[in-house]
């Protein structure tokens, strides 16, 4: 039975006997994995990260036989709570080989840790992919997927993760090895030998048994996921056991290995875009759709579109976004792309007939399709905030209904909603009647939750009158395990606790999910201390409310940063693979900090300290998170807060590198002597530098002495260009092709009349005190210019994001600050907005976006700048570049740093022929690149002053 005095220590000793990988029972491990994607905190005893399968196993069976809750875990994005508590075992990290792919039977062979991406690139080549799709994709791990029986855009037409399993190995409570199938004989599954044998006469006498009310409340349409899928186990189903396991939750068993079933990929498809003017509209047409054979059936509204980056926004309108208020991506499939916008063009024709008042647009261009899908991908995350930045939650995420009553669900929910005086923001798979949705639920009080379970409860009626499933593809866990008597009333919640016995009779294996769930109001993640913990801060954190704790509530738990591959976010966590280094991980922790039972030493605890140490500061998250949690800033104002009144304990490259501007200065005077006293070891020790990088050399003459010495031009439009230190100290050049191309776009070039300073490295180094006084004075000297709107034009992206990004919410009391921020131009966008046209330079070039750029600044300008200038720019999917200003320079990050930049962005430059250019507007960048290849960066600036008439 399970045991809830079991002793923690004796089990922990136990396991590290046997297991190889990470047996924990710290603060900080216990804390990462105290949650999930849900609403939902259960702190648990014990983490464990198996090596392999084999151990695996052995983990589930020691945890079980101690008579602990045995809570095996994939990239715990459940939005449901069911993968929390007890004993964490975490599959995700090790446990993840593609076993084989067979293209001839167009199978594949899985371990549970598979992330679903990495499965379908490996499909691709062979014209195949797994059939269920949903967009957490990128951090979706098979065993979840089978765990929750997962769905997805395609499943449509491709169906669920259990309409594509061939079978299963598993390993049971009690240390049972045993497979099963999709499709089985009865007769030969009884008479085999022992407990496996022993399970399968159970199984078929329990289906014997019940078989009529089997029938009457199970397997009614597709997406009723609710509860165990007891209907499979019916002769027409072929005694599918495997699919019985999908969608249980990890209550019966473990999964080792899977052999899932591949489909064959459309020789073409389209994406037909159809607005509507609101949801219930969009609802009503689904019928109409379905006669067509869509592949896809997917639903955005206008709340979730307002809600995406500006640049996204417009991209997917320039990419065929109509008009409307609520919209469906259907996607067609045909033999060729004329094949398949004929299909669609009659299902728009059928439409019209029916008088829908749909708007349409049929998008063929991949990159287009891409752009529109991201509307869609990112909904989960978008839909944590209203437009006026008020926090909406899961919690009633995954009701679904018969297609053909989807309209009358939104129709009797809108109502409900209004009862409760509450609003969201919905998504979907409407093609199978699913509607995923966040809700402006008050999570933080005890009336507003009493309210959540009473909007929840009345819910729960509509859709079971409408015969629908509260869970449609989440999984119910401790969301949702409570209304399952509602919905399928105490004899068939009776069959849920019969069924577990003959699996797991001691009750360990993920107890409280779909059997005994605990009440869904019980451990509300927010119902806590942190909530209430207004901190002291010296960023002003103006989008969550002046409020630190508030910014900590941002991470749901999506995991998008747990993505393996694309994108900037998170660099730490691409190549580790280590929850802790993820932005999620971290996140988890500063909450956990606030929330202080865990722990407990607050802006002092070692166990945050070391969680951020390996934060890029890349500010990626602050754009691919869907809800833009900015680690960079986080871990900015935490470090501020650890080293306050000890200054002594900063590691000396916060005073090596976090004071560069300042070195810088003094270096100047005596450049040659400083290059040498910085180049030797003793230096680089002593700052904390790693040995095998080589420190940049100060120049000669410094760009702010050279333009003094050269004088300014005359007439044209003012512009300052802002002296960062990079291009100050250490890259001239850069500084002089600037003015080159500035005045020879007719503007007037002019300097601050003293030495300015964002105060970057040191806000990089959490020393916020003293960026704010360096800004201070920064600002004080460019007053004359802000007051006349001199538009600043930033070389170094770092720097001219901090201005725009990061001074406003760290000066808030100093009225020049916006001024600076609105005035701050990359000098692409001062180029292209005045409509300059520049010199044809041509050829090829990679291109190296910054992260900040990418973060803050966007690279549109810079790529109409390069268009414009002939020049035929690839800008790869590469990420951070790993040096991440005085980050990848720090004898303790050396090894990850370089690890980053090898993981795209290196191999892509050393693959170059002589002829393209490499482009790099980062000094960061461009360092990374000079140390790790044989070939020098150039700033977009250097190229454009090359082509210049003499």
């Amino acid at each position: 039975m399970l045991n809830p005095e079991y002793d923690v220590t004796r089990l922990l000793d136990g396991l590290r006997r046997e297991v190889r990988g990470v047996v924990a029972d710290d603060r900080r491990t216990r804390a990462l994995y105290a949650a999930d994607g849900s609403n939902y905190r259960a702190v648990p005893d014990l983490v464990v990260v198996p090596a392999d399968a084999d151990e695996l196993a052995a983990a589930v069976t020691l945890t079980a036989a101690a008579g602990a809750p045995v809570v095996v875990r994939g990239g715990g994005t459940s939005m449901a709570g069911n993968a929390i508590g007890g004993v964490v075992i975490d599959a995700s990290r090790h446990v993840n080989r593609i076993v084989d792919i067979d293209p001839t039977s167009r199978t594949a062979v899985v371990e549970p840790g598979v992330v679903l991406t990495d499965l379908l690139a490996a499909a691709k080549p062979h014209g195949l992919a797994f059939g269920a799709d949903p967009s957490s994709g990128s951090r979706a791990t098979l065993g979840g997927m089978i765990a929750n029986n997962a769905c997805g855009a395609h499943s449509v037409a491709w169906g669920t993760t259990a309409d594509n399993l061939l079978s299963l190995d598993l390993i049971l409570a009690d240390g049972t090895h045993l497979t099963v199938a999709s499709a089985a004989d009865r007769a030969a599954s009884a008479a085999r030998a022992g407990r496996e044998g022993e399970l399968h006469r159970a199984l078929q006498a329990f289906v014997d048994r019940h078989e009529l009310l089997i029938r009457r409340r199970f397997g009614q349409f597709t997406r009723q996921i609710s509860g165990y899928a007891l209907h499979r186990l019916l002769p027409e189903y072929g005694y599918n056991v495997a699919g019985l396991l999908s969608g249980s939750e990890g209550g019966l068993a473990a999964t080792l290995r899977a052999t899932v079933r591949l489909t064959e990929l459309p020789k073409a498809k389209v994406l037909c875009v159809l607005g509507f003017p609101d949801s219930i509209a969009s609802a009503d047409c689904v019928p109409v759709v379905l006669r067509h054979s869509p592949l896809t059936m997917e639903s955005i509204n206008s709340d979730l579109v307002e809600r995406l980056p500006a640049e996204v926004r417009d991209a997917a309108i320039h990419a065929g976004l109509p008009a409307g208020n609520a919209w469906l991506l259907v996607e067609i499939g045909g033999e060729d792309e004329t094949a398949a916008a004929q299909a669609a063009r009659t299902m728009l024709d059928d439409l019209r007939d029916g008088g829908s008042p749909a708007t349409a647009s049929l998008v063929s261009d991949p990159k287009a399709q891409a752009v529109l899908w991201r509307c869609r991908t990112d909904a989960a995350g978008l839909a944590t905030r209203r437009a006026d930045g008020a926090e909406a939650w899961g919690g009633w995420e995954d009701a679904a209904v018969p297609p053909e009553r989807l309209g009358a669900y939104l129709r009797g929910l809108d109502e409900i909603l209004g009862r409760h005086g509450l609003s969201g923001a919905s998504y979907g798979h409407f093609g199978e009647g699913c509607m995923h949705m966040r809700i402006d639920f008050d999570l933080l009080s005890t009336r507003g939750i009493a309210t959540y379970r009473d909007f929840v409860e009345q819910a729960t009626d509509l859709v079971v009158e409408l015969g629908g499933s509260v869970s449609g593809e989440h999984g119910d866990g401790r969301a949702r395990g409570e209304l399952l008597s509602r919905m399928y009333g105490a004899d068939g919640v009776a069959l849920f606790g019969e069924l577990k016995k003959i699996w797991d009779p001691r009750g360990v294996m993920n107890p409280g999910m779909i059997v005994d769930p605990p009440r869904l109001d019980l451990a509300i993640r927010h119902d806590g201390p942190a909530k209430d913990r207004h901190v002291a801060t010296l960023f002003d954190y103006p989008d969550d409310g002046h409020d630190f704790a508030q910014a900590q509530r941002r991470c749901v738990g999506i995991g998008k940063c747990r993505q393996s591959s694309g994108g900037v976010m998170c660099p730490s966590y691409q190549v580790t693979r280590d929850e802790l280094h993820s932005t999620r991980g971290r996140a988890h922790l500063l909450w956990e900090m606030l929330q202080g039972d865990v722990i407990k030493d607050g802006w002092r605890s070692t166990e945050v300290r070391d969680g951020l140490d390996l934060c890029l500061s890349c500010k990626g998250c602050l754009s691919d998170c869907p809800v833009n949690v900015d680690m960079a800033t986080y871990k900015a104002e935490f470090t501020q807060h650890f080293y306050e009144r000890r200054p002594w304990k900063r590691p000396m490259s916060h005073w090596s590198m976090g004071w560069l501007p300042l070195w810088s200065r003094l270096a100047s005077r005596a450049p040659g002597i400083a290059n040498r006293f910085a180049g030797l070891q003793l230096t680089k020790r002593l700052g904390g530098i790693a040995a095998e990088r080589d420190v940049p050399a100060f120049a000669g003459e410094t760009f702010t002495a050279w333009f003094a010495r050269r004088g300014s031009s005359t007439g044209g439009q003012k512009v300052v260009l802002w002296p960062d230190t990079f291009t100050n100290y250490l890259a001239p050049e850069i500084g002089r092709a600037a003015v080159a191309v500035l005045e020879a776009a007719g503007f007037e070039v002019v300097l601050p009349a003293k030495p300015v300073c964002c105060g970057l490295t040191w806000i990089s180094t959490g020393q916020l005190s003293k960026a704010r006084r360096v800004l201070d004075r920064s600002l004080r000297i460019l007053e004359p210019h802000l007051t006349a709107g001199t538009p600043i034009v930033g070389l170094e992206p770092s720097c001219t994001a901090a201005l725009r990004h990061d001074a406003p919410d760290l000066i808030v009391d100093n009225p020049l600050v916006g001024a600076a921020a609105a005035n701050t131009r990359t000098l692409s966008e001062l180029l292209v907005d005045a409509g300059w046209k520049p010199p044809q330079v041509g050829g090829e070039a990679l291109v190296q976006t910054h992260c900040h750029q990418h973060a803050i600044l966007g690279f549109d300008a810079d790529r109409a700048l390069m268009d414009a200038a002939g020049i035929d720019a690839t800008v790869p999917d590469s990420g951070c570049c790993g040096l991440a200003g005085n980050f990848g320079f720090e004898r303790s990050h050396y090894d990850l740093s370089k690890a980053v930049g090898e993981r795209v962005l290196l191999p892509a430059v050393r693959s170059l022929p002589e002829a393209t250019a490499v482009l790099a507007d980062g000094f960061s960048c461009r360092t990374q690149i000079a140390q790790g290849t044989t070939r020098r960066a150039r700033h977009l600036a250097e190229l454009l002053a090359d082509a210049l008439p003499d």
